[in-house]
């Protein structure tokens, strides 16, 4: 019997896993999946009933039934279980192999590990994949970065099997090293604002404005049919309808306000200080997080600390406020976009990745979960001039944020004086009000600090570094 016989190969076959490898299928690949759970194994053969797929809980086994060089994806647990793994699977690999880690690795760790493979004659590719459940079964976004060389040996099936958009794949070789997982990395950063954004813009109608998970439903969905249209407002516009199983109502209003997270946004924000590019709204998106978790805190402090009347005294007309709220966000997500383009652009810099930002705004077009209209506009902007210092001083994209200011301004006011929290979209307009300032209050923060501490200081009126003995 040949042993060697198929062409890719799949360690970790839980939920995105497993899909990937169907995906695989699907496209004519010849595929093999290992995991140590041989339950995790019946159900990837249940699945693949009459394709081309093969499951086993037998490591040694798995590596013979590929064909060389081999192509072995990892998708378990980001940390020491890939460590774990590849050196479990190092022993029976040979020099021209190639290991994929496609799991949400620190960017750093993928930088360890490609020296450590390279050492041994092993290519590594670290791959950011986005898209969920349904993503990875249809259609994901793919961020590989590593040996170019190594890529163009699974090119083809990455391509086959990422999410199209006019007939595109979502997928393209990004840079050296680390370079896929910092890009995926940022994206989940620029998630966790939009994310943030989305839930400000829902607790303004929902208690500013009083509009119920039907009308919410509506708003959103026309939403999801102009500018604003993305996979997160369209799943949005969905939860607004979901019945609860277990009570009369909808399931939104059952569900504990603390969110969780992994810690792909705390590491983008870790990254954006020490690169020190200002990212406030994706800051703040994981700041927030972190204040809803202290759920029995804030239930306790509403009793003691009181505001204002949390609903809107409107005096207008109800849609003209929806409009505003709807600029508001649009505006907000470019912020969004922005902070984190920026940031890549730096570690690109910095890293050496050389990352072309259209490419990546081109890939996350389709299949990711920021996916939107938005970044098609966005990725004319980095074609046009791919040295864009910020996409908020592109010519269309500044026309678009420049004509939704008043309505954010308004939005922030009401919110506001309502007591409503808006720290992201507040964080929007002060990144942008900043950004847009020729000269900020810093220059007296300079002089506390010379002050205070001899920190020294530059003058706006020639050249060299001052200090002062101050009275």
């Amino acid at each position: 019997m040949q042993l060697q016989q198929y062409e890719f190969g799949m360690i970790g076959l839980g939920v995105m896993g497993r899909n990937l490898l169907l995906n695989m299928a699907d496209h004519g690949f010849s595929v093999a999946g290992y995991n140590r759970d041989p339950s995790k194994v019946a159900d990837l053969k249940t699945e693949a009933a009459g394709k081309n797929v093969f499951g086993t809980s037998d490591l040694k086994e798995f590596v013979l039934k590929l064909k060389r060089p081999r192509a072995i994806m990892l998708l378990v647990t980001a940390g020491k279980a890939v460590d774990m793994v590849i050196n479990e699977l190092l022993p029976m690999l040979q020099p021209g192999d190639l290991v994929i880690d496609g799991g949400n690795s620190y960017y750093a760790d993928t930088d360890r590990r490609t020296q450590e493979l390279t050492a041994k004659g092993i290519h590594f590719l670290g791959v950011g994949v986005s898209g969920g459940e349904s993503g990875a079964r249809f259609g994901p976004s793919m961020m590989p970065g590593g040996s170019e060389q190594a890529y163009e040996v699974v090119r083809p099936i990455f391509e086959s099997i990422a999410a199209k958009v006019n007939n595109e794949p979502c997928v393209t070789y990004l840079g050296p090293s680390s370079a896929g997982h910092y890009v995926k990395m940022v994206h989940n950063g620029i998630e966790y604002g939009i994310m943030q954004l989305i839930s400000e813009a829902y607790d303004i109608l929902k208690r500013g404005i009083g509009l119920s998970n039907d009308e919410l439903h509506t708003v959103f969905k026309e939403w999801n049919n102009a500018e604003l249209k993305s996979f997160l407002i369209e799943i949005t516009a969905n939860i607004f309808l979901q019945p609860d199983e277990q009570k009369e109502g909808r399931l939104v209003d059952y569900i504990l306000d603390s969110a969780k997270q992994k810690g792909t946004g705390k590491w983008t924000s870790q990254c954006g200080m020490d690169l020190g590019v200002p990212l406030s709204i994706i800051d703040v998106a994981v700041t927030s997080r972190y204040l809803s978790a202290l759920k029995q805190e804030r239930v306790a402090a509403a009793k003691t600390l009181s505001g204002p009347k949390s609903s809107f005294n409107l005096s207008g007309d109800k849609q003209a406020v929806i409009n505003q709220v709807k600029d508001a966000l649009y505006f907000a997500t470019i912020g969004a976009y922005a902070q984190g383009m920026h940031l890549l652009k730096v570690a690109s810099d910095t890293y050496g990745y050389n990352l072309k930002l259209d490419d990546v705004a081109r890939i996350w077009r389709g299949g990711c979960i920021i996916r939107a209209t938005l970044l098609e506009d966005i990725t004319n902007a980095y074609k046009k001039n791919p040295d864009l210092a910020n996409l908020l001083v592109d010519p269309s994209l500044a026309a678009v944020v420049a004509g939704r200011q008043d309505s954010t301004r308004k939005v922030l006011g009401l919110a506001i004086t309502a007591g409503l929290p808006v720290p992201a979209l507040s964080a929007a307009l002060a990144y942008f009000d900043a950004y847009r300032t020729d000269r900020l209050p810093s220059n007296l923060i300079q002089a506390q600090r010379d002050n205070f501490g001899a920190h020294t200081y530059e003058r706006i009126d020639t050249e060299g570094i001052f200090h002062t003995h101050w009275q």
